[in-house]
């Protein structure tokens, strides 16, 4: 984290590209930040790199669109509890971090209000109490930011704490650091996730292969001995993987992985990220193309999620 490249100019400078393709206006909107080594994953030279797209700020994110806010998936209507956001029957979610180790540009919560949302101390009190107090819920999604950025005692102390809640079952974390910070799946790390009383599921998000270098197979290996079931999520996103070939080659290089590719969402429609919507009829038909050429179990499932609804939407 602490060797994270911040300032687009660096980053530029590092690929052998000129600065005028990073845009001031959207890096003071939404701060850049990239680890060094999903950087030497991006091919020098060129601008239209898919994992640097991921990453860069330029100027079509300043760009007001219609239809496209803050909150695209009414995460702030849903907050019931400092630090919990309560959507769906049986699950709910930890905001456990204000922090990501990689600043996605087409993030759904790159205007969401961490200061206010995050559990801080003794509010993790009245969280753990919310979730303690509801039956019905069996499953609780640590996110963030990224919960993996926590300390490893606080992690193994909020685990341990949700542990002692009887009718909780399922322990799901959403993480972007084993593909983009493999070290940080290390020995302690792995120790917490064996001790976990609940079945653990991890969910990663990569969204193209060539964020699947060798450092982050062998973290996914010592995830999976360690008995974590492994998910992955991808966004469909223009110019970096709405093609068929690239998604043909994401689902075999996860499934090598031990990885289930398990959503492929479209674009949740915050402000300034516009350009990278893939409209639904194209993403359909690349679905359609995925199925005839993938075994079931490697297909993802095309979602898009809408506030307000009871789960994520299956588009087909």
């Amino acid at each position: 984290m602490a060797r994270a490249i911040t300032d687009p100019a660096e980053l530029l400078r590092c690929l052998e590209l000129p600065n005028l393709l990073a845009d001031e206006e959207a890096e003071r909107r939404f701060s850049m930040r990239v680890p060094l080594g999903f950087v030497e994953r991006m091919e020098r030279g060129n601008p239209r790199d898919p994992l640097l797209l991921q990453v860069l700020p330029g100027v079509a994110e300043t760009q007001w669109v219609p239809g496209y806010h803050a909150d695209p998936v009414g995460d702030g209507a849903s907050i019931v509890a400092p630090g919990v956001i309560h959507k769906y029957h049986g699950r709910a979610l930890l905001v456990a971090s204000a922090v990501c180790a990689i600043h996605c540009r087409y993030c759904f919560r790159r205007h969401f209000p961490y200061t206010e949302a995050v559990a801080r101390g003794d509010e993790w009190e009245a969280a753990l109490g919310y979730i303690a107090a509801d039956p019905t819920i069996e499953e609780v999604i640590l996110s963030g930011g990224d919960p993996l950025l926590l300390a490893d005692g606080q992690l193994a102390d909020l685990s341990m704490r949700l542990q002692r809640i009887p009718h909780l079952r399922r322990l799901r974390i959403h993480s972007r650091l084993p593909v983009v910070l493999p070290s940080r799946i290390d020995d302690v790390l792995l120790d917490w996730l064996r001790a976990c009383r609940l079945q653990t599921v991890l969910v990663i998000h990569a969204n193209h292969p060539n964020e699947l270098d060798d450092s982050v197979c062998q973290a996914l290996a010592r995830l999976r001995e360690a008995g974590i079931v492994l998910l992955n999520q991808s966004v469909l996103l223009r110019a970096v993987n709405n093609r068929v070939e690239t998604l043909l080659a994401l689902s075999e290089r996860l499934f090598s992985a031990g990885v289930i590719p398990y959503y492929l969402h479209l674009l949740d429609k915050v402000d300034g990220a516009a350009h990278f919507d893939v409209n639904e009829k194209a993403a359909v038909s690349l679905l359609k193309e995925l199925r005839k050429r993938l075994p079931g179990y490697m297909v993802p499932r095309l979602v898009r999620e809408r506030a307000g609804t009871p789960a994520k939407m299956p588009i087909c």
